[in-house]
């Protein structure tokens, strides 16, 4: 009987795997290595195999007791098993990830998208167990996402379903690092609050935030905004205002195409908490039809740094 799933964390710099109950969703065990993708996918995914077979061992747990092992990765990936590119690799095109890893490991493989799977994780055991329509947000670097319809997840025709960081919110407007315009991530991930601070402390020094980063831009984080502005400081409280108006504008149109049950909210930016969450509910009016903010939850995703390795567990779920 199987008692539990292998979930891989495939990552540009590390590789985090666990064993995972299959009742309770926890990690049992897990441990990281490097990727080292510049040495070649057999090498990577020999040494991933390697350090499964390895945990396994570590816990006394037979093969004959885990259903399977699911991958999430960076990139666009179809039928759950081939990436047609990486984002940080220096591989080919159109691998088949889940045959190779299969081979190598003697068990069934599912290949997922990184940030999606993360959604379907909090669908499975996290923050959305339960719901079978969720809108899943990583608020980072950039803005991630993940879309679980009726309990599957959305991939797409070509793999590239869920990149709602690249929703269109202004026409040619500010550049985004994928090299288009406007995209909602240039507005509203750390990145995007991060670039409105500096172009207002440019012109304006008198405030809480600039002595918080010892009058030193090279110091600014967005914590140190959320922070500033938490504790009275109006010029700080204005950028939060900025983002979060960002933030509503870019859920409602999601809410107007998808009509959620549920809206997981994860990443470093979403730990400024109900703070930046109230203002993001007050400004959805504005932008979401009102049939879908009917019983529609925002909330704080709760798998933490399991997220990745969850996630990628729950794709032998689905």
């Amino acid at each position: 009987m199987n008692k539990y799933v292998v979930g891989i964390d495939l990552g540009g710099t590390n590789v985090k795997a666990g064993i995972v109950d299959e009742a309770t969703g926890k990690v049992v065990v897990s441990k990281s290595i490097k990727t080292n993708s510049e040495k070649g996918v057999e090498d990577t995914f020999d040494r991933i195999a390697n350090l499964i077979n390895e945990l396994l061992n570590e816990k006394n747990i037979d093969k004959s007791e885990v259903k399977g092992a699911g991958l999430g990765i960076p990139g666009p990936v179809i039928n759950f098993e081939t990436v047609t590119f990486f984002a940080n690799f220096p591989w080919e095109r159109n691998l088949n990830i889940a045959k190779i890893l299969e081979e190598k490991l003697e068990l069934p493989v599912k290949v997922g998208n990184d940030a999606n799977v993360i959604t379907l994780g909090e669908a499975w055991m996290g923050a959305a167990k339960g719901y079978k329509n969720v809108l899943g947000l990583t608020l980072g670097t950039g803005i991630g996402g993940g879309i679980v319809v009726e309990g599957k997840l959305v991939e797409g025709f070509t793999g590239a379903g869920a990149e709602v960081g690249h929703i269109k919110l202004e026409a040619d407007g500010r550049l985004c690092g994928c090299g288009q315009k406007g995209c909602w991530e240039a507005y509203s991930s750390a990145t995007g609050i991060i670039r409105e601070a500096v172009l207002r402390l440019r012109v304006n020094k008198n405030n809480l935030l600039w002595e918080k980063i010892n009058r030193n831009i090279n110091e600014l984080e967005a914590k140190h905004i959320f922070d500033a502005a938490k504790e009275g400081d109006k010029f700080s409280e204005d950028i939060v205002d900025f983002a979060a108006r960002y933030l509503a504008l870019g859920i409602g149109n999601l809410l107007n195409v998808l009509n959620p049950e549920v809206i997981v909210v994860g990443g470093g930016v979403a730990l400024a908490g109900d703070f930046l969450f109230d203002k993001v509910k007050k400004e959805l009016s504005k932008y979401a039809l009102s049939v879908t903010l009917e019983g529609v939850e925002i909330v704080q995703a709760k798998l933490g740094n399991d997220a990745g390795v969850v996630g990628a567990a729950a794709l032998l779920e689905i």
